[in-house]
This record gives C-alpha cells, sequence and structure tokens, in this order.
C-alpha cells in the first residue's frame, strides 16, 4: 500500500482525504515514480471542485518530482534510479504514483526535487506563454497579472532576462517587493490602483505588447485597456473565476486587438514538446537567470491546509507537498 490525497465528492478544501491506496505495477510504457515533493498549483482547487471534471475518486494534482523505483514493459528511455519529473498529469498528490513514460523527463543533477516540482508545471507554463504565445523580444514591454504568484514570478524573472520591461500586478505592498525583487520594473497595486490607467501613465501613453492574465474575472476587460493596437491577451488562468462571453468587437474597437486562451495541454501534446520545453526551462533555471522560490512547505497529509491557504491568496511564490514530511 502506499498513501494518496484523493477526492471522493467535488467540494471545498475538507474533501480532501488522506488514504491507503493500493501499490500497482507498471503497465506498457509506464514507470513507477516514488516521489520526493509535489508541486501545488490552482489548477488543483479546479480539479477539486470539478471545474475542471474527472472520474471520482480523483487523486489530484498535475507536477511532481522523485526517483523511478519500477519499469513497465516497452520503456527504453529511462531506467530504475533515474530522477525524474513533470508537469501535466494528474495524479500527483501520492507517495508513489504510475505515470507514462513520455510524460516525464529526466532530472539534471544541479536541479533538486524540491525546486523541479515547485517548477514543472508553472515554469512550462511560462516558458509557452513567453516563447511561444507570444514570443518576448528585448525592447517589448509585457503586464504580468499576480505577478507575487508562482507563475508570476517566473513570467518576471524570464521577462527581464529576454530583455523586456515588465510590469506585474500584486494585491499588496509586501507582494510588490516579491515583485520587484524577481525582475518586475514597475508593480502596480490593482486593490488600490486603477491598473490601466497606471500602465498608461508608466508607458507614457504606449502600452503593453502582451498581456499574460491568470486571474480571470476581476482583470476583464481592463486588461484590455493596457494593450497597444495589435497588441495580444493572454488568458492562461481564472483564479478569480472565468471570464464570461464578451462580444468579439470590443476587440476591434480596442486596436484590433489579438485574445487568445491557451493551455499547457495544447503546447506539451507530444513528448518531443515536452523534452523541448522542459530544456529551455531547465537552462534558464541551471543559468541562474531565472530563480525559483519556494516559500511554502506542507506535508502531504496536510494538502487540504495548503488548498485553504491558496484560495485565501495567503502564499507566494511556489509551494510544495512533501511524502516524506512528518
Amino acid at each position: 500500500m502506499t498513501k494518496a490525497v484523493r477526492v471522493h465528492q467535488y467540494g471545498g478544501p475538507e474533501v480532501l482525504t488522506f488514504e491507503d491506496v493500493p501499490d500497482e505495477a507498471p503497465g506498457p510504457g509506464q514507470v513507477r515514480l516514488h516521489q520526493r515533493a509535489i508541486g501545488l498549483n490552482y489548477i488543483d482547487v479546479y480539479q477539486r471542485t470539478g471545474l475542471y471534471p474527472s472520474n471520482l475518486p480523483l487523486v489530484p494534482g498535475n507536477e511532481g518530482a522523485g526517483d523511478i523505483v519500477a519499469l513497465g514493459p516497452n520503456v527504453t528511455e529511462f531506467k530504475v534510479g533515474d530522477r525524474a519529473a513533470y508537469g501535466m498529469a494528474i495524479g500527483a498528490y501520492a507517495q508513489e504514483r504510475l505515470i507514462a513514460a513520455d510524460r516525464i523527463v529526466k532530472l539534471p543533477d544541479s536541479i533538486s526535487y524540491e525546486t523541479a516540482a515547485a517548477m514543472m508545471l508553472k515554469g512550462l507554463t511560462a516558458q509557452y506563454l513567453l516563447r511561444q504565445t507570444f514570443r518576448v523580444e528585448p525592447g517589448q514591454t509585457i503586464l504580468v497579472h499576480a505577478a507575487a504568484g508562482g507563475v508570476g514570478l517566473i513570467l518576471c524573472q524570464w521577462g527581464r532576462a529576454l530583455g523586456a520591461t515588465v510590469i506585474g500586478t500584486v494585491g499588496s505592498q509586501d507582494k510588490a517587493k516579491l515583485a520587484r525583487d524577481a525582475g518586475a520594473h514597475h508593480t502596480i497595486l490593482y486593490r488600490t490602483e486603477n491598473f490601466a490607467a497606471r500602465v498608461k501613465e508608466i508607458t507614457d501613453g504606449k502600452l503593453c505588447d502582451v498581456v499574460y492574465d491568470g486571474v480571470g474575472k476581476a482583470t476583464f476587460p481592463a486588461s484590455l485597456d493596457c494593450l497597444r493596437p495589435r497588441g495580444l491577451f493572454a488568458s492562461f488562468g481564472s483564479s478569480s473565476g472565468q471570464v464570461e462571453a464578451f462580444n468579439i468587437n470590443i476587440l476591434a474597437s480596442k486596436g484590433s486587438l489579438f485574445a487568445t486562451r491557451p493551455t499547457l495541454a495544447t503546447y506539451a501534446s507530444d513528448r518531443g514538446a515536452i523534452a523541448a520545453m522542459a530544456g529551455d526551462l531547465f537552462e534558464v533555471v541551471g543559468s541562474g537567470k531565472v530563480k525559483i522560490a519556494i516559500n511554502h512547505r506542507y506535508p502531504l497529509a496536510e494538502a487540504a491546509k495548503a488548498h485553504a491557504a491558496l484560495e485565501a491568496r495567503e502564499t507566494t511564490g511556489a509551494t510544495v507537498l512533501l511524502p516524506d514530511m512528518p
């Protein structure tokens, strides 16, 4: 038997139960991973509440890192004892888990289990946003909502390393400092300031080339007012609720804007894409240009407490769940 956190019915953090689950041998193309660290992300909340429905009972979570302890048939790229990490495979909240070998990557010795677990989903998200959805170039200006969050801190660092001017919105002075320390040139307190007006002021009316928005309802449609003509609105999350249906003509009236709702699943849809994206992430983290701040650690058994803190916006940077932490 192994321990896992499961959801038997959708609801609040209290529906997360820590329980025994049977050990299973890996099937064809699978490996069994003994997990050293597991990442916490807002998508885990969506899975728990049923916003992203799955078959129940459900083991939530999408990213982690650990050691391969068993191989299924037809697995040739890995061996028992390899360090591995992944960023997009539901079922992470467990001491040990089965996972398809084509969804994992070998973890360089230079990157710790905790760092990998904290950065894979968030870092791969930042990779496709900055290098694919909108390829950021030197001299451009980007707006990052929730700049002190897990994805936000990576976007600030990586965006600055790419030569962009980074503007970040945050909810408090403490979070503003975190965002600035991570590379944001300017921060805006969205609770007390009109962020669209501040963006116009900061940029002398030139506005931004792209807005990266993981917040959703609370920042729309004001985010569109932060974009220069033909700028791109990239809505990759909805921590405040979903962006509701809108008249597409608003994009024309605000400057022939582009809007997209990208997902990691689409960008990392095959083995080649995952490997290339992970390689890009490992390089930028290994070089020190992007540092992964792990500000909160919880035992896996206390996943409910971690979810409550995340939803109350009490967390900054990355949070990891530790299966071996008492």
